[in-house]
């Protein structure tokens, strides 16, 4: 697992979230531990090493 920190997009407020570095591509919902509202989580690990990160609100 990888700890990753962010902001939240709906919040701002900092959160950290554990990732799964066993897929190289992902996309899930996970809920704001600050303020619950769901967040598009997409990382992207190459060699297990976090490549890219998204973490979008998912009323776009």
């Amino acid at each position: 697992m990888y700890e990753h920190f962010f902001q939240c997009p709906y919040c701002w407020e900092e959160i950290s979230m554990l990732l799964d570095r066993s897929m190289a591509r992902q996309t899930y919902i996970e809920d704001c531990e600050v303020c619950c509202n769901p967040i598009e989580i997409t990382p992207e690990f190459r060699d297990n090493e976090l490549v890219g990160f998204g973490a979008n609100d998912i009323e776009q």
